[in-house]
């Protein structure tokens, strides 16, 4: 196990200087030796009381800047937010995953504020952690494909761009497939996002990848087709032609997800 000057000379040269508690662990003693866990709250403890560390929530922690230790618990946490998120994802499913819904098309719109709440679609993980005020949420996708259930992951996955955000790498939904899962119902507390749906149509209309809209429908989001066609109805016709056109050739998948409840 390294002494003390060792393991915060270690820390510092983190280039994230973000931690899980494992990570401090792995730090404190290389070869992870079972006995030496006996000591890692110990050694957190003085990390802590030194400030060569500070907390974000349990069991997670940063090297602070001298600005970081001025700041409160809100304004840390959202200034660290997208590392953290990138450490749940990498921790959680590692590269098999995207941002979806409102956050994706936020990023689109290059609004990089913290969401309430942060949707992952992965292949097996349905779960959420809760950030202080905020939620990591991840989820699995399931659609229809000659009348059978199946993980939709790999087939949506072909839809997904990597962003990068404040120097972190996210994959996130395209364009198209973020604004069609942002039409859907995902959650009833925060309902659809109409305002931002209607900016992102107004302002990226005519760059569409049309062809992308026609692949995706006959998954599962007819729903969400009809809902952006009355939304494009007074800001752009050809668009509202193409949500008309999908929903007319695939009208009996209209009336069985409204029959289901959508």
């Amino acid at each position: 196990m390294l002494n003390f000057d060792k393991i915060v000379n270690k820390m510092l040269k983190k280039s994230w200087k973000l931690f899980f508690k494992d990570d401090v662990f792995d730090i404190i003693d290389p070869e992870k030796k079972d006995e030496n866990r006996n000591y890692l709250d110990k050694i957190i403890y003085r990390l802590k009381s030194e400030w060569i560390i500070i907390s974000l929530k349990s069991g997670v922690y940063i090297v602070p800047s001298n600005e970081d230790k001025l700041l409160n618990k809100i304004d840390l946490i959202e200034k660290y937010y997208l590392k953290l998120l990138k450490k749940y994802i990498t921790y959680n499913v590692w590269s098999s995953y995207y941002i979806t819904w409102r956050k994706a098309l936020e990023f689109h719109l290059k609004n990089f504020e913290v969401q309430q709440k942060t949707y992952i679609i992965n292949r097996d993980l349905n779960k959420k952690i809760k950030v202080w005020n905020y939620e990591i949420i991840f989820k699995t996708i399931s659609g229809k494909q000659e009348n059978k259930k199946i993980n939709l992951f790999w087939i949506l996955n072909k839809f997904v761009v990597i962003k990068s955000i404040e120097w972190v790498d996210l994959k996130i939904s395209s364009l198209e497939l973020s604004l069609i899962e942002t039409a859907l119902v995902n959650d009833l507390e925060l309902g659809i996002p109409i305002d931002i749906l209607s900016k992102t149509i107004k302002k990226y209309a005519k760059v569409f990848n049309k062809d992308v809209f026609y692949e995706i429908w006959k998954y599962k989001y007819i729903m969400a087709f009809n809902r952006l066609k009355e939304i494009s109805k007074n800001i752009d016709k050809d668009l509202y032609d193409i949500f008309l056109d999908i929903i007319k050739k695939n009208w009996w998948l209209f009336i069985w997800e409204w029959l289901r409840g959508f």
